[in-house]
């Protein structure tokens, strides 16, 4: 009887308590941004938006079931404490309860949207993923541009690889070894060495790695480093220090040593080898004073040093060599009897320890969006890893898998845009993150040869939609989808994701630019397809 009379006097407090979780937990659902999602708004202020609400429903929480166990503690305080000990039970029992559930709502509905956003990334198949009107291609013509698997492109790789061996061995051979930088072997890296390239003339860029003679040593900084204080424009970039192994700036390496004051140091006294590493290095370094090395300043001695090495050369060959551009160290013409040519960058560089990952002074013509940054910083290039992910993502496709056809289609159309439009913010680099970019949000299965068509619509639209959100990440900076098998740095795998498109923000002249040029490649995308189609030259080549 006493049992009956507790449970029917907490049973309304019960269905209060229960009503206003209810509402709460109702509130959540309908107010939640996955149901009634705000238009036009990106994806990261969308999330934004959600980590607010999910507080301010929190709080809420919190509020209800202080007002609750205030409401409680007071009903019954005059009851007996057998009868008042049951009724706390079941109350407390009863808000953990319905609180769990409210957390499992969110939990489940934070799922669905996840699901939601990666299926939205995935399905890309829609009409809706380009602007309005449907870009429809010529199968006939993809098809003649996919039979280009040339043999010509391997010839002028092994052509530019032998060159560049014997121009660094005559690099090495006039430099002084005691006091210059040590130049090492080369690394080929861009479409030329990842066979996508469909250009005249043939371009093939070698990063060439370069350390300071003894006793110094090059500390890479990075951005990313919880130590760095550099600006937060400067993303992906980077600052080369130079020190002195073994003792401090200008002092001899013995200096921490109590040698006694009539000791004189033999090995490492001022002689002229090392009077001559000290004037080189000054040259190299910043001019404000500071131990950081130059992009400028290196460029200067590696252009100098290349002259001099292909003087000492260019009795063995029949062609000419000439420097296309004067701001670029290393950006060579060769230019044969025959009036061909091939282009070839040679770009100096610092190696991240144990790691393919460089700091470049410059990315070449079509390797990452403007005239890079003002010195000291030196911008990062991961290449390498790029290169590699390309084959290792070959290797789950299809046979005869459409990506790298796609992918020389989109750079062709942008190429020839670009002669109609003029300046614009894309470049090659752009469009290769985005093939990188569908390849790990996309199913294998689907790049089979007879779905090109699609593909190159996919791609058009996912560099259309991050155009119009101005926001393009890199493909391996802090992305989690990228294979472990790739061996990324891990400072750059836990990095903040980089946007490409960040300087878009700021400059809307050059913005807007490059968004008619890209609403004009859609628009002439069938007529210049058609009108430029490749044809196979005697040589094997192409020609358009």
């Amino acid at each position: 009887m006493v049992a009956f009379e507790t449970l029917t006097r907490t049973e309304p407090k019960m269905q209060g308590a229960i009503a206003r979780v209810c509402v709460v937990v109702a509130a959540a659902i309908l107010n939640h941004p996955s149901l009634f999602p705000r238009e036009n708004a990106t994806i990261a202020e969308q999330d934004e938006e959600l980590m607010a609400r999910m507080r301010e429903h929190e709080e809420r929480l919190e509020r209800e079931r202080a007002k609750l166990e205030a409401e409680f503690s007071q009903a019954d305080g005059k009851e007996d404490d057998d009868d008042d000990d049951g009724g706390g039970w079941e109350e407390s029992y009863s808000w953990y309860f319905w609180g769990t559930v409210s957390f499992v709502v969110f939990l489940a509905i934070e799922m669905g949207r996840a699901e939601t956003v990666e299926s939205d990334a995935r399905s890309l198949d829609d009409d809706e993923a380009l602007p309005t009107g449907a870009m429809v291609l010529d199968k006939d013509v993809l098809n003649r541009w996919t039979c280009n698997s040339s043999p010509d492109r391997g010839r002028v790789r092994e052509f530019v690889e032998g060159f560049a061996d014997d121009l660094l061995e005559s690099l090495r051979s006039v430099s002084d070894r005691d006091a210059d930088m040590e130049v090492g072997d080369f690394v080929g890296i861009g479409s030329a060495f990842e066979s996508w390239r469909a250009r005249k003339p043939p371009t093939c860029d070698l990063v060439v790695p370069l350390s300071p003679p003894d006793p110094l040593d090059f500390r890479v900084n990075l951005w990313c480093e919880p130590s760095s204080d550099m600006p937060p424009d400067r993303q992906a970039c980077g600052t080369v220090r130079v020190r002195r192994l073994g003792g401090h700036e200008g002092e001899c390496p013995c200096g921490s040593a109590d040698l006694g004051e009539d000791m004189l140091c033999l090995l490492h006294s001022q002689t002229d080898a090392v009077r001559a590493v000290n004037r080189n290095l000054d040259e190299l370094l910043c001019p404000k004073r500071t131990p950081l090395l130059t992009k400028d300043r290196v460029m200067k001695w590696f252009q100098v040093s290349l002259t001099k090495a292909w003087g000492r050369i260019s009795h063995k060959y029949d062609f000419d060599v000439a420097f296309r551009r004067l701001d670029a160290a290393g950006a060579l013409k060769i230019r044969f009897p025959s009036g061909k040519s091939i282009a070839v960058n040679i770009i100096p560089a610092v190696r991240l320890a144990d790691t393919d990952a460089y700091l470049v002074s410059h990315f070449p013509t079509d390797g990452g969006g403007g005239g890079g940054p003002p010195d000291p910083f030196w911008p990062l290039s991961l290449a390498v890893y790029e290169r590699n992910l390309l084959k290792h993502v070959a290797k789950s496709l299809p046979r005869h898998p459409c990506h790298l056809h796609c992918l020389q289609v989109v750079t062709f159309l942008h190429r020839k845009q670009t002669t109609l439009t003029g300046e614009n913010a894309l470049t090659d680099y752009h469009w290769k993150t985005v093939l990188l970019h569908l390849l790990l949000l996309s199913k294998p299965s689907t790049w089979t040869a007879d779905k090109t068509e699609r593909r190159l619509r996919d791609a058009l639209g996912f560099m259309h939609g991050r155009l119009r959100e101005k926001r393009l990440h890199h493909v391996l900076i802090g992305n989690g989808r990228v294979p472990r098998e790739i061996r990324l740095p891990e400072v750059i795998r836990k990095a903040e994701p980089v946007n490409l498109f960040r300087g878009l923000v700021l400059k809307r002249d050059l913005y807007a630019a490059t968004v008619r040029h890209l609403q004009e490649m859609l628009r002439n995308a069938a007529m210049l397809l058609q009108e430029y189609t490749p044809v196979l030259s005697s040589g094997g080549g192409l020609d358009y």
